[in-house]
């Protein structure tokens, strides 16, 4: 049984059955004969149906790298929470990173008729490069939770990581340490912003002492147990290491105790996104708080507006805080 059967039966044209469905506007006395048909055979119309009426699928598409990253899981959790609030489905997808994956999912969605796009990361940003990926996403309303795409319907929700990463500076300094260390464990634009903002803040202090003092690993356990040796093998002198992410600094933090050194004590150490994983170290981790709540409930509230043609619709940054542990 479907909507034109229901119209035949009930002897009025698809579109009145259509309104009755959405709750459009008809005489009480059609309404009720069109129920009479759709309540004897339980009808329950599609929701590819109902979009065709009100011309909304209330589906958004969210779209990050890999759902298993706590901080990803846990703005997807946020997300999904404020769209079903609101009245809307949700579609996760995890990319796992390639462009090709990109490309796949967004064609997708954009074949699922979504309401909206939520791009998770700043590692979208190079989706820019796609022309088919742009041209889909020229004709939808598009949110970058920490990322930024020059679209006329798109915006941004964006953590200010130069800041984040300037704090962890401001603080080991204030606390004595001039012999300072980054390590990069991601190749996106964010990543690349920490290290920019690493630089900034050390030049501000007249204590960058160059490029070599900058070290690139893997994110996660095996980067942060590569990284712990070769900083020790480098022989540059250091007191303390920021790192780009909680992960990989408590799994470096963990493989320079094994080599004897003590922390804080011989070796300060912050990392960033103040997760879960900061917070179960042995050695409680001081992070960045990057606020990915607020990050998350932002992105969805701008998506939102945009989906309602509201005109306040604008980009916003999120200004992080650091959190001080045992560790520095």
């Amino acid at each position: 049984m479907n909507i034109y059967d229901i119209a035949k039966e009930a002897g009025v044209a698809i579109s009145t059955v259509s309104r009755v469905l959405n709750n459009g506007v008809v005489t009480d006395a059609t309404r009720e004969k069109v129920q009479r048909v759709l309540d004897k055979y339980d009808y329950k119309p599609s929701a590819i149906a109902r979009g065709l009426v009100s011309k909304t699928m209330k589906t958004i598409g969210v779209l990050l790298v890999d759902v298993r990253v706590s901080h990803y899981a846990n703005t997807a959790y946020v997300l999904e929470q404020e769209f079903t609030e609101s009245g809307y489905n949700v579609l996760l997808c995890n990319t796992g990173g390639s462009m090709s994956n990109n490309i796949k999912y967004i064609k997708m969605l954009s074949e699922r008729q979504v309401d909206g796009l939520v791009l998770v990361g700043s590692i979208f940003d190079e989706i820019r490069n796609e022309p088919s990926i742009m041209e889909i996403l020229n004709n939808m309303p598009v949110v970058l939770a920490n990322g930024h795409l020059d679209l006329p319907n798109s915006y941004s929700v964006l953590v200010d990581d130069r800041l984040g990463i300037k704090l962890s500076v401001d603080h080991l300094y204030e606390k004595g340490h001039k012999n300072i260390l980054y390590v990069k464990d991601m190749n996106t634009a964010s990543a690349e912003i920490k290290k920019e903002g690493f630089i900034m803040a050390m030049n501000e202090k007249d204590i960058y002492k160059g490029e070599e003092t900058v070290f690139n690993t893997e994110y996660g356990f095996d980067g942060g147990k590569k990284v712990a040796h070769d900083i020790l093998e480098s022989g540059i002198e250091f007191s303390a290491i920021i790192f780009g992410e909680d992960l990989t600094a408590v799994c470096a933090m963990k493989e320079l105790k094994k080599m004897g050194l003590k922390v804080p004590e011989d070796v300060a150490i912050t990392g960033y996104n103040n997760s879960e994983v900061a917070m179960v170290a042995d050695t409680e981790l001081t992070s960045v708080d990057n606020k990915f709540g607020m990050l998350a409930s932002l992105s969805a509230n701008l998506l939102s507006g945009l989906i309602d043609k509201k005109d306040n619709a604008a980009s916003l940054t999120i200004q992080p805080v650091l959190v001080v542990r045992q560790s520095s």
